[in-house]
């Protein structure tokens, strides 16, 4: 298993420290930071043996607290798109903070990203865990979570937790920004990447599903065989692809799968994802703008780094025939994605 250190990073005045856990294997570096859970850094070696940091980020604890784009952080209580931030469970309605267009995103003002996690060490990792009171962000139930990070080998794993004492929608997922050339580099053009789903969601204007589950086949989204993201991001209507990608069906028993993979050329580095959850975000940073200043004062413009964040359909509480986003009293949310890291 991997060599786990911890440091301090920094202090959110009023609110505690921050640590930074540190995973060590032979061949990968993980980061972690205690506040939302963030992973701030996977140093992986290429093909000629060099060593790149492959997630987008910061240098101080300062970027972090801001970090409008969720940069390597976890997302609570439900990850993605709300619709209008509305939602009804147990016949009460329950609205939510308004933080992305008409919609709610990412947990609402101040969801799992923002606040500091209690953590202890593991074999070969990190346990990060949370209470989130009744009430929080407007969400029903004290909700009970934790997030453990483990590095065997070339494979990162992070396994989610939770249970609530109320009926609640939860979906959480890391949202980490990926450059397999390097963390700065200019876009991710030169990536092949591959999802091995046969059917995606379409969005409205305002990205939220239709409601609509659709065949890949004869689209810009079918990426079940590799393709180079540059040519591919020509094809796909709007500025890139923001979409759920959908590996199983409602009610698929729980059970890990491939997939996904990207692989870039010239650094020969591989990254292939498994997951439980039924569907996967494939993001290309449509929203970067090289506004933000991130890791060696590099700048991150539009489509510089890709996201494959594992998790449950988006909207799924307004939707019935999407997945089950409830979690109930005696229940336990679990899932699980592993991210392998090898060279080709």
């Amino acid at each position: 298993m991997a060599l786990v250190l911890m440091e301090e990073f920094g202090e959110v005045p009023g609110e505690g420290r921050v640590q930074k856990w540190i995973l060590k294997s032979s061949n990968i570096t993980v980061e972690i930071i205690t506040l939302g859970c963030i992973i701030t850094a996977i140093k992986c070696k290429g093909k000629n043996g060099e060593v790149n940091d492959i997630v987008l980020g910061y240098d101080d604890l300062e970027g972090y607290l801001a970090n409008p784009k969720y940069f390597g952080a976890v997302i609570g209580r439900v990850a993605n798109r709300i619709a209008k931030g509305r939602f009804v469970v147990d016949g009460k309605d329950y609205q939510l903070a308004i933080n992305n267009g008409p919609n709610s995103l990412h947990g609402g003002l101040r969801g799992f990203s923002k606040v500091i996690w209690g953590s202890e060490g593991v074999e070969g990792g990190v346990r990060l865990t949370l209470t989130s009171p009744d009430g929080d962000q407007n969400y029903p139930g004290e909700v009970q979570a934790s997030v453990t990070y483990t590095l065997e080998g070339d494979t990162l794993s992070i396994q989610y937790q939770a249970r609530s004492t109320r009926t609640t929608p939860i979906n959480l997922t890391n949202h980490s920004y990926f450059n397999l050339a390097g963390q700065g580099s200019a876009d991710i053009y030169d990536h092949e990447v591959s999802i091995n789903a046969p059917t995606y969601l379409p969005v409205d204007d305002v990205m939220i599903p239709t409601g609509e589950v659709r065949p890949v086949e004869h689209t810009p989204f079918d990426l079940r065989r590799p393709v180079l993201i540059g040519p591919r991001l020509k094809e796909v209507p709007g500025p890139g692809f923001d979409h759920n990608f959908c590996l199983s069906s409602p009610g698929d028993a729980w059970t890990e799968r491939m997939c996904a993979r990207v692989f870039h050329p010239a650094s020969g580095c591989v990254m292939e994802v498994s997951t439980t959850q039924p569907g996967v975000q494939f993001y290309t940073a449509n929203f970067l703008d090289g506004s933000f200043k991130g890791k060696g004062g590099a700048s991150y413009p539009k489509h510089s780094a890709f996201c494959l964040e594992t998790q449950n359909w988006p909207d799924a509480v307004n939707q019935a025939s999407f997945p089950d986003a409830l979690l109930r009293p005696g229940e336990q949310y679990r899932h699980v994605t592993r991210f392998t890291f090898s060279t080709a």
